[in-house]
């Protein structure tokens, strides 16, 4: 029995040390300054808005956002578009099958983002929060109050991380990147800069659109981020009160006790 666990923790220290060269790519991830970040940072409208038009444009070809209600657009706190835009912009970009009609139909506000699978590519939705640590542990550590989980860091610089260089493995050609672990990856650069133009005028270069298609992706994975932040904040507030009151009340009721103990004395 010892001899077989002997074995066992061997193949796993082998693997893992194994795991740890494949990943010992000297990966690059940028810090970007995110507004949402930090305990008092919240979403910037315009950028989602330009973030959403970035992922209808050049990612939805191969992403798909199968976890996220169209109608959430609407929401505060999020892009906020009115709900005429909302109805107009899910009618205008994407079909769903309906069950009902046996048959395929414009999307409605009340239909999710469809599912994509065509090119065997990740959903979006959850990315964000699954590349999550590079501010420090998965959901835990004092920089991922202050600063942010990190996702959105991954993403925005692994779509700017690109050098240019190629090359082809088993019959697959594969694109050097900075932020990729391993250094390799299969998708093919998505974004050159100025791949759409936005309406407010903003800067539609690489490292701009690549921020706010992020920002929007981490949108997509925490949509209730600044409700929760909020009622944080109300649920500290009302602590801090409660706790000043028990401490009044409690030398309130302690003091002629004391008092009487000094007399004794």
């Amino acid at each position: 029995m010892f001899k077989k666990l002997s074995i066992a923790a061997i193949a796993a220290l082998t693997l893992t040390s194994g795991a740890f060269a494949a990943g010992s790519y000297d990966t690059h991830i940028e810090d970007f300054d995110f507004s949402f970040e930090g305990p008092f940072g919240k979403f910037d409208q315009n950028q989602l808005q330009r973030g959403l038009q970035v992922y209808t444009e050049v990612c939805s070809a191969c992403h798909g956002l199968k976890y996220v209600p169209i109608r959430t657009l609407a929401d505060a706190g999020g892009p906020h578009l009115p709900e005429d835009q909302v109805r107009a912009y899910a009618a205008e970009n994407f079909e769903v099958y309906d069950e009902a009609l046996e048959d395929t139909r414009p999307a409605t506000p009340v239909d999710n983002f469809p599912e994509n699978n065509g090119a065997n590519a990740p959903d979006l939705s959850m990315m964000a929060k699954a590349r999550a640590g590079f501010h420090g542990p998965y959901g835990t550590g004092i920089n991922q109050f202050l600063k942010g989980m990190g996702g959105p860091e991954y993403i925005a610089s692994l779509l700017t991380g690109y050098t240019g260089e190629e090359k082809e493995e088993a019959g697959v050609t594969l694109y050097e990147n900075k932020a990729f672990p391993g250094g390799w990856i299969s998708m093919a650069p998505p974004l050159y800069g100025e791949d759409v133009d936005f309406a407010d005028g903003h800067s539609n270069d690489l490292h701009h659109i690549s921020e706010d298609v992020s920002a929007f992706l981490m949108w997509t994975a925490e949509p209730k981020m600044m409700a929760r932040k909020q009622a944080g904040f109300v649920s500290v507030f009302f602590l801090s009160i409660l706790s000043v009151l028990l401490y009044l009340t409690n030398k309130k009721l302690w003091a002629p006790i004391k008092a009487k103990a000094r007399k004794e004395d």
